[in-house]
């Protein structure tokens, strides 16, 4: 399986013996994109680009790490491949690539010293020319675990894929899942014990091994403030398909991305990237 979107290709870095990675999405030129962070502890790099107010349009690659913020350094790997390709935003002493990039906490899930570095970024970059691999402990889902609230009972989590069609519109949602909460497949009353575990005092200072992070992508033609809806709507999706979510021990985060090629309502991008989102999430609970 593919991404149905021109241009957009996944490499993937894994380390299953440490268990990290990292996960690049190249972006065509000239795609538009912004982002929503709503887990209370994110790990990131050049989000601050992406809000509305600022003047950076366009972005050239994605980054998901594992690693929490010392695995933001495979952004320079990448940084360095799309460089080396003439891409980013022109400077007088060339091009500077602009990779937002969001990292999750697995380093409590293999080997702490191992986090994803600027050759993996750049390797990742290099294979996003290979095999689409789209579901599965992957790169930055290596070491993702879903249900940790339950201690050793985690579940496994890991990179799930969905999108959606509408005509020629697509919207797909890439999602590293490794979530404090269960994944909810919506047939089941909302289960609180997660939530009431929340505020026993057992070591969450020792356990802060969570996040879901995303990266929500369409051939939709928005600017920077119609990407914030459609991540906004990532977000809806992830509320659906994860309990509880947005946690204070998760930094959840998604950037939406636009190339811009069909004319589309921004709601109905939003509406068609929160059944994405919700699918991409769920599809890791049978798998």
């Amino acid at each position: 399986m593919s991404i149905g979107i021109p241009g957009i290709t996944v490499g993937h870095r894994s380390d299953p013996e440490a268990q990290t990675g990292c996960t690049v999405l190249l972006l065509p030129e000239h795609t538009t994109a912004s982002c929503e962070v709503r887990g209370g502890a994110p790990a990131s790099r050049e989000l601050d680009a992406l809000a509305v107010d600022k003047t950076a349009t366009t972005i050239d690659a994605i980054v998901l790490t594992g690693g929490s913020a010392f695995g933001l350094a495979a952004a320079d790997g990448v940084m360095r491949f799309l460089e080396e390709r003439g891409r980013g935003v022109p400077t007088p002493v060339g091009p500077v690539p602009l990779v937002p990039t969001m990292a999750l906490f697995d380093l409590a899930a293999g080997d702490p010293s191992v986090r994803p570095t600027p050759a993996d970024g750049y390797a990742a970059a290099q294979a996003a020319a290979g095999p689409q691999i789209l579901h599965g402990r992957v790169g930055a889902g290596t070491g993702a675990y879903t249900s940790q609230w339950r201690g050793e009972q985690r579940r496994p989590g890991g990179i799930g894929y969905a999108e959606r069609t509408l005509g020629p519109l697509v919207v797909g949602a890439l999602c590293a899942v490794n979530a404090f909460g269960d994944i909810d497949d919506g047939q089941g009353d909302i289960s609180l014990d997660a939530v009431a575990i929340m505020g026993e005092p057992f070591a969450f200072d020792t356990a802060r091994t969570h996040t879901t992070i995303g990266a929500v992508v369409t051939n939709a033609r928005l600017d920077k403030a119609g990407c914030l809806v459609a991540a906004q709507g990532a977000h809806d999706g992830l509320a659906r398909a994860l309990t509880p979510p947005h946690t204070r021990y998760d930094g959840d985060g998604f950037i939406a991305a636009a190339t811009g090629s069909v004319e589309a309502h921004v709601d109905t991008v939003r509406l068609m990237a929160v059944a994405a989102v919700t699918e991409a999430i769920r599809s890791l609970a049978v798998r």
